[in-house]
């Protein structure tokens, strides 16, 4: 079995959190090592598995997806992508180096898209570049750029 990419879900909203999830789970080379409900809990969830990637809701409840980013330790921090329905946060999500930012609703190509720039995005990837060198998921990203 080969190493795989671990992703973290963070949404409060179950149907939004299970499509995400199920859009992930497409991918053989992809595992979701856990899912939350709220900020707090994905804090906690994110330090405990110290996934590669952590896919946030920007509103939840206790503590907001920027939040969370603050929260985290430097050392604990994965690559973040945000989903949310609401577009005016993007800037402030930029500025705490996000690899991509998911409008609700999206479908699949556009969530393709934006694993496609988690795994190609050279100047936020470095801690990622490393594992997918020593885990040869050149297939996965292969797959991804002919969807």
């Amino acid at each position: 079995m080969s190493a795989r990419l671990r992703v973290v879900v963070a949404d409060d909203e179950r149907p939004a959190r299970s499509f995400l999830v199920a859009l992930l789970r497409s991918f053989e080379d992809v595992a979701v090592v856990g899912e939350a409900t709220s900020g707090r809990e994905a804090v906690a969830m994110i330090e405990k598995e110290k996934p590669d990637l952590a896919f946030l809701d920007w509103q939840m409840p206790e503590l907001d997806g920027m939040g969370v980013v603050r929260q985290l330790k430097k050392q604990a921090m994965p690559l973040i992508a945000f989903v949310t329905a609401y577009d005016e946060y993007a800037v402030r999500a930029f500025e705490v180096n996000a690899v991509d930012y998911l409008l609700k609703p999206y479908d699949d190509a556009r969530f393709h898209a934006a694993l496609v720039v988690t795994l190609d995005d050279e100047g936020r990837i470095s801690r990622l570049e490393e594992y997918l060198d020593s885990a040869g998921l050149a297939p996965l990203i292969a797959a991804l750029e002919t969807r």
